[in-house]
């Protein structure tokens, strides 16, 4: 999706694009991304042949930090050639100085960056934005914040991501889905929990959790398969900041398939949302909507992947004028989309 929007923006020279699937290598991208031409550009998996064009940037839309060895491994290698890499993949790297990110995520980074003097920007895949570019903005606009809650409020009836193992949707309630544990939660997906707290000046007291699951009473198809009777078709959780024995900083994920699943849960005013909740002087309320008004008939499931995909490559400018070492969404002036409007 990311691709379609590059080939005629006249901010961005697309000169590779790496894959990992062997069957797309040699293919024009055009043909791999359903553009219904081709454009003169060959899919590659020479890391070494793409780091040889020289680009101002590598904008890396890798795995999850599931596979984090393979993203290290990849990223290093552009940045110690002296290219900087905006990438979604690595969750957690979205605020590195976060306590749970392991010595081994942080230094070859840390090093490459200072080798190659290049810089490494992740924005996330939840999608990073949500939680803290909207929170943040938000939190600027008063003069009080006695607590701030971001929700992704979604069906992901149409999603075709990863949702089984890691939350056990479609699973049995018995099943343990690997975000339950509260310390795999946290890691995975709260870096932007101390981020906001840094920003607004304070030290948290702890991180807790919360985790809620809702299962059906008749058969729901997905996108994925058939979500069976007695099974999970929706899961609430919530990652908490801790400061002075209350809660102020939440991110509430609130994710079915099927509008009827969960109905006592929250939903937005329109389906399939992101909502930022602020409590303070004045009090803020807000809701996002990703949508495609072209006719083509993609959800919002997609609308929400490709802004989290324009997030990253839209940042490249600004993380090219940046020093060298990491850049979080603190480190980055407003990115207003240059070349959007023409």
């Amino acid at each position: 999706m990311v691709i379609a929007e590059i080939v005629d923006h006249p901010s961005f020279d697309l000169i590779g694009v790496g894959v990992s699937n062997p069957d797309k290598v040699g293919l024009d991208v055009g043909e791999i991304c359903g553009l219904g031409r081709t454009i003169g550009l060959a899919a590659t998996d020479d890391v070494d042949a793409l780091i040889a064009l020289r680009p101002d940037a590598l904008v890396h839309y890798g795995p999850t930090a599931a596979q984090a060895d393979d993203n290290i491994t990849l990223i290093t290698r552009f940045l110690r050639a002296g290219i900087d890499v905006c990438s979604t993949a690595m969750t957690p790297w979205v605020w590195p100085a976060m306590s749970l990110n392991p010595p081994n995520w942080i230094e070859p980074v840390t090093a490459a960056c200072e080798a190659g003097g290049a810089s490494c920007f992740t924005t996330g895949i939840d999608p990073g934005f949500a939680n803290d570019l909207f929170p943040m903005t938000l939190m600027g606009l008063c003069g009080e914040v006695r607590s701030v809650r971001a929700s992704e409020l979604l069906d992901y009836t149409n999603y075709e991501g990863d949702y089984e193992f890691e939350m056990g949707i479609g699973k049995p309630p018995e099943h343990r889905p690997l975000l339950q544990n509260p310390d795999i939660l946290v890691f995975a997906w709260g870096a932007t929990v101390p981020m906001i707290a840094h920003a607004a000046g304070i030290e948290l007291d702890e991180i807790t959790t919360t985790w809620d699951t809702w299962v059906t009473d008749t058969e729901i198809e997905t996108a994925k398969g058939v979500v069976r009777p007695g099974d999970v078709a929706a899961v609430r959780f919530t990652i908490n900041g801790v400061f002075r024995g209350e809660t102020r900083i939440s991110l509430e994920h609130v994710n079915r398939v099927g509008e009827g699943s969960a109905p006592d849960w929250p939903t937005g005013n329109q389906k399939d949302v992101y909502r930022v909740e602020i409590e303070g002087s004045p009090s803020i309320s807000q809701e996002t909507a990703f949508r495609f008004t072209d006719g083509s008939g993609r959800d919002a499931a997609a609308a929400g992947c490709l802004a989290t995909g324009m997030r990253a490559l839209n940042s490249v400018p600004a993380v090219n004028d940046l020093p060298p070492g990491w850049v979080t969404p603190l480190d980055l002036p407003l990115i207003a989309g240059v070349g959007t409007i023409r």
